[in-house]
């Protein structure tokens, strides 16, 4: 091959993305995440499942184990999730609903199963910073959802956490306010 075709098919090829741990779009790449930021992912799947096709946690769990990287994820995480969302799935709505400017019926299967995840690990995971909960059900909510679904997710979240977890947001605040 000659240097005139060889500099011809490089400047053809699209550019190069950095190794920032994000995609092009924003979202992070396969390789940048946590266990846990996995075990959320299966979760999340796996709840859309159940609000769409109300499938058991049963067949769910099944299906999800035998997904590609399952094996990466905290399963213990992704169990707690899981389970513990769709046990108490009146009691999340409950708490999420207030909050809505529509019913909940409206509200995307994505969107309603990243605030699920987000109540559950407020309430039940103290060894997870609220900020981060916040965060990762935010990434969530962009990586599978829609277009501005990742808002909605952050008003609801946000607008719940100093109800869930007031000890924490009202120290993080006042931090905030003596910087």
């Amino acid at each position: 091959m000659s240097d005139e075709q060889s500099s011809s098919s490089a400047s053809s090829r699209p550019p190069r993305q950095s190794r920032t741990g994000l995609t092009s779009t924003g979202a992070r790449k396969a390789g940048s995440k946590s266990n846990r930021s996995r075990a959320r992912e299966f979760a999340l799947q796996g709840l859309y499942q159940h609000i769409v096709g109300r499938n058991e946690v049963l067949e769910i769990d099944r299906f999800t184990r035998d997904l590609a990287g399952f094996h990466k994820a905290d399963v213990v995480h992704y169990d707690a999730l899981l389970r513990g969302c769709v046990e108490n799935e009146a009691a999340l709505d409950a708490l999420i609903t207030p909050k809505l400017d529509r019913g909940l019926a409206e509200i995307s299967p994505i969107e309603h199963a990243c605030m699920w995840i987000g109540v559950y690990e407020f309430q039940n995971c103290p060894d997870v910073p609220w900020r981060v909960v916040l965060n990762e059900c935010i990434e969530l909510a962009k990586e599978f959802g829609g277009t501005d679904g990742h808002k909605y997710v952050n008003a609801v979240l946000n607008g719940l956490a100093p109800d869930l977890r007031a000890t924490e947001v009202a120290h993080d605040r006042a931090s905030k306010s003596d910087s």
